[in-house]
C-alpha cells in the first residue's frame, strides 16, 4: 500500500456510527438541545467579551467594534451551517476531526485533530491564568508564588483540578453546572447592557470608524504585522476599514466556543435534532450580546482609553458606578470558569476519538464504566492544562487559538462540498443551504480572517503542524485501526443505502 494511499485513506460514517457502542469506549448519551445551548454560551461568553473588546476598540476599530464583532459573527454563522449539517449527519465524538476522516482522508483529519488539540489546551490554559488573576484581584488573595525561582500560579492549577474532577463526574452534570454559572454570567452582562446605556454619551460613537493612521515603524515589527500586510507590502496602519477587519481577526477569540458543541454529538440524546439547535441557539444568543455590549462600552467611555486588563469593570467605575464595576469583576471569574470546563471538555473528546481510531494511543480512549466519561483523556487533559497554566508565562495567546479554529472551520466548510459529492444517500437531517456557494464562501471568509493574524502566528502555526506530520508519519499512519483493517483484508464492505439510516437513527435514538 503505497504512502499517498495510506494518507487518503476514510473512516466511512457506518464505521465512525459502529465504533460509539464499542465495549469500554463508550460514552453515555445525556444531552439535549437546551444543554447544548448552555454548553454553547458557558464557554463563547468568557475572557473575549471580558477583556479582549476594549482592547481591540483602544487598538484597531474605534466604535466600530460592534461591527467587528458581526463580521466575526457572520463568518461563525458560515461555518455553523457546515458544522450543523455534519454534526447531525456524523453524530460521533471528535467535531472536526471526525468530519475530516470521514469526508477528506485521514491524514487531514490527523491534521485538523492536531490543529484542535492545539487550540482547546492553549485555550484553556490562558483562561486559567486569567480567572487567577481575576480571582485573585477580587479576594485580594495572591495566587501565584515564587517557589525556587519559579513562579507558580497555584490559582490555576486548582481551578483546572477542579475541573477536571467535575467533567469525569459526568457530562450531565457539568451541564448543570454550566447552567448555574452560564444564568449568572447572562445576567451580568445584561446589566453591562441595561446599567451603561444610561452613562453613554453619543459624542463617544464619533468617529464610528476612526480615520485610518500609520503606525511609526519603531513602534512595530515584521512579526506583529498582520500577513497580508508583510505580503503585499502595505504599511501598518491603526483603524479604517482595514483596522475593522483586523480587529474582527482578534474578536473572533470571543466567539471560541460553538464549534465544541459539536465535540459532544456522541453524548446528545437526539444529534438530527438538538445539534443544529445548540450551534445556531448559542451562536445567536452571544452575537447579539456582544454588539450590545461593544456599543455600551464605546459609549461609556473614549475608545482610547479602553485598553486596560478590565475594560468593561474599568468604565463602570469611570463614570462613578463603582458597584456594578464589582459585579463585573465577579462576573469576569464566574464567566471564565464555564469557559475552561467546556474547553477541557471539548479537548478531552477531541483526543478520545483519536484514540479510539488507533492514531493515538488506544488506553487513552477507555470510558469511564459508571460515569461514561472518557477519563483517561480528561486526566491527561486536566493534567497537561495544569502544567502549563500553573507553571508556563503563556501570556495573551489570542491569535493563536484563533488560527487554529479558523483553520478548523475551512476544513470543514470544504468537507462538506467532499460528502454531499461522494455520499450523497447520507440522510441529513440539517442540511446547509446553497452548497457548495455557501461552503466555498464560508471557507474564504475564514481564510481571509486568518491572513490577517500576525506573521508570528503563523509561524508558531506552521512549527505546530510540522511537530503533528512529524508523530503522524512516525505512529498514526502505522496505528490506525482503518489502516489495519486494510491490511489485514478485514475491512468491512461500506453499505449504502439503507444501512446509514439504520445506523444513524440507532446512534441518534439511545438513551431518549
Amino acid at each position: 500500500m503505497s504512502i499517498l494511499r495510506s494518507l487518503a485513506r476514510t473512516k466511512s460514517i457506518e464505521q465512525s456510527i459502529r465504533d460509539t457502542d464499542e465495549p469500554g469506549h463508550q460514552l453515555k448519551k445525556d444531552l439535549n438541545g437546551f444543554d447544548l445551548i448552555i454548553f454553547g454560551i458557558g464557554v463563547i461568553i468568557g475572557t473575549g467579551i471580558f477583556v479582549v473588546t476594549g482592547r481591540q476598540a483602544a487598538e484597531n476599530a474605534g466604535p466600530a467594534i460592534v461591527l467587528a464583532f458581526l463580521i466575526a459573527g457572520l463568518v461563525c454563522g458560515l461555518a455553523a451551517m457546515c458544522y450543523a449539517e455534519f454534526a447531525s449527519t456524523v453524530p460521533v465524538a471528535g467535531s472536526a476531526y471526525t468530519f475530516g476522516y470521514a469526508a477528506l482522508g485521514e491524514f487531514l483529519a490527523w491534521i485538523i485533530g492536531w490543529d484542535l488539540i492545539l487550540e482547546f489546551t492553549l485555550a484553556a490554559s490562558v483562561v486559567a491564568v486569567g480567572w487567577s488573576g481575576y480571582a485573585s484581584d477580587l479576594s485580594g488573595i495572591p495566587t501565584s508564588f515564587d517557589v525556587g525561582g519559579w513562579t507558580v500560579n497555584a490559582g490555576a492549577i486548582l481551578i483546572v483540578i477542579v475541573l477536571g474532577v467535575l467533567s469525569t463526574l459526568g457530562t450531565k452534570l457539568s451541564g448543570r453546572v454550566s447552567m448555574v454559572i452560564v444564568a449568572i454570567k447572562v445576567g451580568i452582562v445584561l446589566l453591562i447592557i441595561g446599567v451603561g446605556a444610561f452613562y453613554v454619551k453619543a459624542a463617544n460613537w464619533t468617529p464610528f470608524i476612526p480615520a485610518p493612521h500609520a503606525v511609526p515603524a519603531q513602534e512595530t515589527s515584521i512579526g506583529h504585522e498582520p500577513l497580508t500586510h508583510v505580503v503585499f507590502g502595505l504599511e501598518p496602519s491603526q483603524y479604517g476599514l482595514w483596522g475593522v477587519i483586523t480587529a474582527a481577526s482578534v474578536v473572533f477569540f470571543a466567539f471560541i466556543g460553538f464549534d465544541v458543541v459539536a465535540t459532544t454529538a456522541e453524548e446528545t440524546k437526539k444529534p438530527k435534532r438538538d445539534m443544529p439547535i445548540g450551534i445556531f441557539g448559542s451562536l445567536i444568543i452571544v452575537t447579539l450580546l456582544y454588539m450590545a455590549v461593544s456599543a455600551v462600552i464605546t459609549g461609556m467611555r473614549p475608545y482610547a482609553e479602553l485598553d486596560t486588563p478590565a475594560p468593561l469593570a474599568e468604565a463602570f467605575r469611570a463614570v462613578g458606578a463603582d458597584w456594578a464595576g464589582s459585579i463585573i469583576s465577579l462576573g469576569g471569574v464566574i464567566g471564565i470558569t464555564t469557559v475552561i470546563l467546556v474547553l477541557m471538555m471539548g479537548q478531552a473528546r477531541v483526543g478520545f476519538a483519536m484514540s479510539r481510531d488507533g492514531l493515538l494511543p488506544r488506553g487513552l480512549s477507555k470510558s469511564h464504566p459508571r460515569f461514561g466519561t472518557p477519563y483517561v483523556m480528561n486526566i491527561v487533559t486536566t493534567v497537561v492544562v495544569a502544567v502549563l497554566a500553573g507553571l508556563v508565562p503563556i501570556g495573551t495567546l489570542e491569535e493563536m487559538v484563533n488560527i487554529g479554529t479558523l483553520f478548523a472551520f475551512v476544513i470543514v466548510s470544504i468537507g462538506v462540498i467532499v460528502l454531499r459529492r461522494s455520499r450523497p444517500d447520507l440522510p441529513r437531517a440539517f442540511r446547509a443551504p446553497w452548497v457548495p456557494v455557501l461552503p466555498i464562501i464560508a471557507a474564504l471568509a475564514c481564510a481571509w480572517l486568518m491572513v490577517n493574524l500576525t506573521v508570528d502566528t503563523w509561524i508558531r502555526f506552521l512549527v505546530w503542524m510540522a511537530v503533528g506530520v512529524v508523530i503522524y508519519l512516525a505512529y498514526g499512519m502505522r496505528n490506525s485501526r482503518v489502516g489495519r483493517a486494510e491490511r489485514e483484508g478485514a475491512a468491512t464492505p461500506e453499505p449504502v443505502g439503507s444501512g446509514p439510516t439504520a445506523s444513524t437513527g440507532g446512534a441518534g435514538g439511545t438513551g431518549g
